[in-house]
C-alpha cells in the first residue's frame, strides 16, 4: 500500500497529532484548493488533506451499525516493550504539548487466531479511531 488518506478539519492540528505518534512530514502539497501532506512513521505513510467547510465525522468506533472505514492499525511489537507503558508515555507527551489525547479503549489482551495481543484504541485529532497492538505470544 502506498498510503492511507485521512481528511481533516485542521491540517496543522492533525500534523501535530501524528508527529506526537512519531510521524514525520515528507511532502507538503495542495490538492485542488486544499492543503495536503504525506507523513511517514510507524511503518507506513498517511496523507492528510484539509477539508474546506468540514462536516462532523461519523462515530465509527461507537456506532455498531456504521459501515465503511473503521480504523488504521499500527503494530508496536518491535517498537514498545509494553502497550500500557507506551500509552502512558504518549499521554505524558500530549500533556507536555498541550494536546488532548482521547483513549477509546484502554490496553487489554485479546486472542486473535492463535496469538495473544495487547490492543488499545485512541482517537486522532478529528476523532477517527486508531488501533495500536503488540503481539505477546
Amino acid at each position: 500500500m502506498h498510503h492511507a488518506s485521512i481528511r481533516t478539519t485542521d491540517i496543522h492540528q492533525a500534523m501535530a497529532f501524528y508527529k506526537l505518534l512519531g510521524f514525520e512530514v515528507k511532502e507538503r502539497f495542495t490538492a485542488g484548493i486544499t492543503l495536503a501532506c504525506w507523513m511517514e512513521g510507524l511503518g507506513g505513510r498517511i496523507e492528510l488533506m484539509q477539508v474546506p467547510e468540514p462536516k462532523p465525522a461519523a462515530d465509527a468506533f461507537s456506532d455498531e451499525h456504521y459501515t465503511g472505514y473503521y480504523h488504521l492499525s499500527f503494530d508496536l511489537t518491535q517498537r514498545a516493550q509494553s502497550l500500557p507503558a507506551w500509552l502512558d508515555d504518549l499521554r505524558q507527551n500530549a500533556v507536555s504539548q498541550n494536546m488532548v489525547l482521547t483513549v477509546l479503549l484502554e490496553p487489554r489482551q485479546q486472542m486473535i487466531g492463535d496469538r495473544v495481543y495487547e490492543v488499545a484504541f485512541i482517537a486522532d485529532a478529528d476523532g477517527l479511531p486508531l488501533e495500536f497492538l503488540r503481539c505477546l505470544k
